[in-house]
Order: structure tokens, then C-alpha cells, then sequence
């Protein structure tokens, strides 16, 4: 009977202990880092094999060779894009830990508000500082999103030029990177339809598959803008909740303290009181 007892003793504090645990999880932030770290992976990953597919068709189709001398071609420039992606990656995932350490610490101080750890204003200095660097970093990625979309629109412009010159026939239809400022003006890298290069650039798995990565990363990098407004939210939220807890606490403690001099000067009076009737 005793065992019995001990064993849902132990089962309960298991429980008990669970719930507390889950119940300290900041799950909005939980929410908005597993988004950003969609995101982010999303874009980097279908950007990065987009950009290669980018160099493939350029290549093999445009007929478009790196510059020997150490100039800023169109190849050089998606070199440099692809490190930018690699410090975006890198960036991010450690911006979102930091979030949400952050999430935790914020709803641990409203929690434990009465209890051994206090806020401090170091504290409230550091929610306020995420809160300007989240808003930076959201307008960065309003202006990676508009980036992106630039070669979704050119590869969309290629595929209906494709489905249209399979459409129309006779129709006079030629694709010219010049256009889009990917080559000198000087250079001419026509494709018109008709020719072998172009029919072959239309049925190709290059085209298609680099045109679904790109508007894969463009989902990427809104899904980062959405993650970026949900941090927003939060630690807006947890800012005035942090705000008002302040307050709280001065409150408590000036009250605190006046009880305690109320006390003191009962204490005193009365001390006072019996001397005088001794």
C-alpha cells in the first residue's frame, strides 16, 4: 500500500513537473523561430541552387563566358550573392536563439516576477534593444523579398516567351540578356525562337527548375518578413509586460517599505508607552 502511494506520489510530481515545464515555454517565440528558420533555410537553399542554375543557362545556352581579368561580371556578382547567403544563414540561426534565450529570460522575469530573480534594467535595456534590431532586420528582408522577386519576374518573361513561341507559330520572339543588364550592351547574346539553342533552353530541367527555386526562395524570404513581424509582436508584447511588471514591483516595494516603518514607529510607540508605565 505504501509502495502504491510512494509510486503516485512520484507519478505526480512527474506530472506536475512537465506542466510547469511546458508551461515556462515562450511558444510565440517558439512559433516565430521555427518560421524564420524556415524561411531563411528555404530561401538560402532554392537561392543558392537557383543562382547555379542561373551560371548553367547562361553558360550553356547564352553562350555568356567569365571575364579573365578580375572584373564585376554577371559571374562574380552571384559569387559575392552566394556569400551573402552563407552570412545569412549563419547570422539568422544564431539571431534566432538569441530570440528566443531572450523569450525565455522575458517570461521567466514576469513569472519569477516575486520570486529570487529580479528585473533589472540591464533587462528591460536588452528587450528594448532586440526590438530596434528586429525592425532593422525586418526591413532588410522587405528589401531581400523585393530583390528576389526581380528574377522570378525575368524567369517568368522567359517562360512566356517559351510558351508563346510554342503557341504562335512563325511568331518572331528572341530572348537578349542585354535587356535585363546581365551582359554589355556591346555583347550580343540574342536567342531567338527558331533556333536549336532556344528550343533546347525551353525543354530543358535548367529553366524550370531554376524558375520554381527562385519563387521558392521569394516564399522564403516572406515567410523570414512574416517571422520578423511575428518577433515584433512579441517582444513588443513582452516589453510592456516587463513595463507594467516594473511598476509592480516598485509599487510592492514602496508599500513594503512603508508597512515596514508603520511598524517600526508602532514598535516604537508602544516601546514608549511602557517605559512611561513602568
Amino acid at each position: 500500500m505504501e509502495e502504491d502511494m510512494d509510486e503516485g506520489q512520484t507519478q505526480k510530481g512527474c506530472l506536475e513537473c512537465c506542466i510547469k515545464c511546458l508551461g515556462g515555454i515562450p511558444y510565440p517565440s517558439l512559433i516565430a523561430t521555427i518560421l524564420l528558420y524556415a524561411g531563411v533555410a528555404l530561401f538560402c537553399g532554392c537561392g543558392h541552387e537557383a543562382l547555379s542554375g542561373t551560371v548553367t543557362i547562361l553558360q550553356n545556352y547564352f553562350e555568356v563566358v567569365r571575364s579573365p581579368v578580375d572584373a564585376l561580371d554577371v559571374f562574380t556578382m552571384i559569387d559575392i550573392i552566394k556569400y551573402v547567403i552563407y552570412g545569412i544563414a549563419s547570422a539568422f540561426f544564431v539571431y534566432g536563439i538569441l530570440l528566443m534565450v531572450e523569450g525565455f529570460f522575458t517570461s521567466g522575469a514576469i513569472k519569477d516576477l516575486y520570486g529570487d530573480f529580479k528585473i533589472t534594467t540591464c533587462g528591460r535595456c536588452v528587450s528594448a534593444w532586440f526590438i530596434m534590431l528586429t525592425y532593422i532586420f525586418m526591413l532588410a528582408w522587405l528589401g531581400v523579398t523585393a530583390f528576389t522577386s526581380l528574377p522570378v519576374f525575368i524567369y517568368f518573361n522567359i517562360w512566356n516567351i517559351c510558351q508563346n513561341a510554342t503557341v504562335l507559330e512563325g511568331a518572331t520572339l528572341c530572348l537578349d540578356p542585354r535587356q535585363y543588364g546581365i551582359v554589355p550592351i556591346a555583347e550580343a547574346k540574342t536567342v531567338c525562337a527558331g533556333s536549336e539553342k532556344f528550343y533546347k533552353m525551353c525543354e530543358s530541367n535548367e529553366l524550370d527548375m531554376t524558375f520554381h527555386l527562385f519563387i521558392c526562395a521569394l516564399a522564403g524570404a516572406g515567410a523570414a518578413v512574416i517571422a520578423m513581424i511575428h518577433y515584433l509582436m512579441v517582444l513588443s508584447a513582452n516589453w510592456a509586460y516587463v513595463k507594467d511588471a516594473c511598476r509592480m514591483q516598485k509599487y510592492e516595494d514602496i508599500k513594503s517599505k512603508e508597512e515596514q516603518e508603520l511598524h517600526d514607529i508602532h514598535s516604537t510607540r508602544s516601546k514608549e508607552r511602557l517605559n512611561a508605565y513602568t
